[in-house]
């Protein structure tokens, strides 16, 4: 396993942007002022990508990056035809293919950059192929299915000199561009605690893989789809959406969701690598009194807590909780009002106060909320065009601008920032699977959980867990034959 020197400090959020004039080679970029008057867009600044994954989620993103005006989709690529096709007949000119391998073998020459919108398992081999290339990539979250791929991720776009974002569109919004000047007003005091939780998951989590093959409908290749996957049989209602509660392919609902609600925190606190890491898991119930243990799946609820350590400050502990599981509301809420927005939201408590706010770091409210109209802090951060629907736009500004462009240093979610976002985001899923990892006792009667009980503790540069070795098989996975990283 590749190792990191750098310091957890040196890989603050708060220092994620490098300072390099150096353009992205093979790019070259005409001002539009030179070439036509004011709103003229020049060929040289239109942007030619490919799209990964155009349906559902991939379809939407198709449809932001298309609507900045600057694009041309010149190739598109999807395992499943029906997905696809609505991206498909809204973009007739665009070449169209089952396998990325072959589109960008074929049409690399012809590509800018590319979006990424497939199921987890998928996007770190498909975004490392594309940054090789020299290709710009926006992922969708979260950035990566393990820890390992995250880092390698972060180190890559670094290496390739490619312009990054990850689809975290909260990043990009007003709310958590307040929360970060609020802070840094002292209107909380010093962070002690943070509270994230969500309803997710809405799909199933904690039950047995289905013993019923089906056949693959003729428009999805079933094969492409596992990618990286171990080789498994087709089980229906799996595809479009259930996938995300199977560790072979999802990241659960702390995946799902946590990229979105965790963001805020992690960017008003400039928080880096994690100490340690526990948890807690709700179990399912199969028949009468009989728990199910079904180490496939994710479990349908959990209460994860991260520790950070700040220099010359107290250790800062950082919960999570899914399923449906919500922390106490601060007594500074009043009783009729909303806490986050109902089923997500951020608490974070200070020395001198609390605040607030819904998913995407949206709706932003100090404790108690009457608060919030009574103080006037003065902006001091770039505010992306637009808020959060204006998240696309940043990448493809940044990516017409290249590689440490003054456009680049104003993107919300580079993958020098989303990428230690996801690696503590994941180390709560390596403590989900330690939890539920589990060894038959000498006696033969029943099993022992190691790795429940304990507090994981994480060497973050070096990505591995100090205390537990059996959890580090969680850190980084093996693909199926056949498919590889390529780091």
């Amino acid at each position: 396993m590749k190792k990191d020197k750098k310091t957890p400090e040196n890989n603050s959020r708060r220092n994620f942007i490098k300072a390099s004039a150096t353009a992205l080679a093979g790019f070259y970029f005409v001002p539009r002022h030179v070439l036509g008057g004011p709103g003229f867009i020049a060929p040289s600044d239109r942007l030619r990508v490919a799209g990964i994954g155009v349906g559902g989620m991939g379809g939407g993103d198709v449809r932001g990056v298309f609507n900045s005006g600057k694009v041309d989709f010149v190739s598109l690529c999807d395992v499943d035809d029906t997905r696809a096709k609505q991206s498909v007949e809204a973009h007739p000119k665009a070449k169209y293919y089952r396998d990325y391998r072959e589109m960008l073998e074929k049409e690399h020459k012809n590509i800018d950059a590319i979006t990424i919108s497939t199921p987890d398992h998928m996007h770190a081999i498909q975004a490392m192929a594309a940054m090789q290339l020299g290709k710009h990539v926006y992922v969708q979250k979260p950035l990566s299915h393990d820890i390992y791929e995250a880092r390698m991720l972060t180190e890559a776009a670094d290496k390739y000199k490619v312009v990054t974002q990850m689809g975290n569109q909260g990043s990009s919004g007003e709310g958590v561009r307040k929360m970060v000047e609020w802070y840094n007003a002292g209107l909380i005091g010093e962070a002690t605690r943070v509270y994230c939780w969500t309803d997710r998951p809405v799909w199933p989590q904690g039950i047995p893989w289905s013993g019923e093959k089906a056949t693959p409908p003729a428009d999805l290749d079933w094969d492409l789809w596992l990618g990286t996957a171990p080789q498994k049989d087709y089980v229906a209602n799996l595809i479009p959406f259930n996938w995300r509660g199977w560790w072979d392919y999802g990241t659960g609902a702390l995946g799902d969701m946590a990229c979105h609600i965790m963001e805020p925190p992690f960017r008003v606190l400039g928080l880096g690598y994690p100490e340690s890491a526990e948890c807690s898991v709700g179990s399912v119930y199969v028949g009468e009194f009989q728990r199910g243990y079904f180490p496939e799946s994710c479990p349908p609820s959990s209460h994860i807590t991260l520790k950070f350590k700040r220099e010359g400050k107290e250790d800062l502990a950082f919960h999570w909780m899914d399923g449906g599981i919500q922390p106490a509301r601060p007594e500074e809420l009043g009783p009729n009002e909303m806490m986050g927005d109902g089923g997500n939201g951020v608490i974070i408590e200070g020395t001198k106060g609390k605040m607030m706010c819904g998913t995407y770091g949206r709706d932003p409210r100090l404790l108690p909320t009457s608060k919030t109209s009574e103080i006037n802090v003065a902006e001091t951060l770039y505010r992306v065009p637009g808020g959060d629907s204006g998240h696309y736009n940043n990448w493809v500004d940044a990516c017409i601008g290249g590689y440490g462009s003054k456009e680049f240093g104003q993107l919300s979610s580079p993958f020098s920032v989303a990428g230690p976002l996801t690696e503590s985001v994941l180390m709560g899923n390596l403590a989900i699977r330690s939890y539920d990892y589990r060894t038959p006792r000498e006696n033969g009667n029943g099993f022992n959980y190691p790795g429940r009980g304990i507090k994981l503790v994480w060497d973050g540069p070096n990505m591995k867990v100090t205390n537990f070795e059996a959890a580090n098989q969680f850190v980084k996975r093996e693909y199926r034959k056949g498919w590889e990283l390529g780091v």
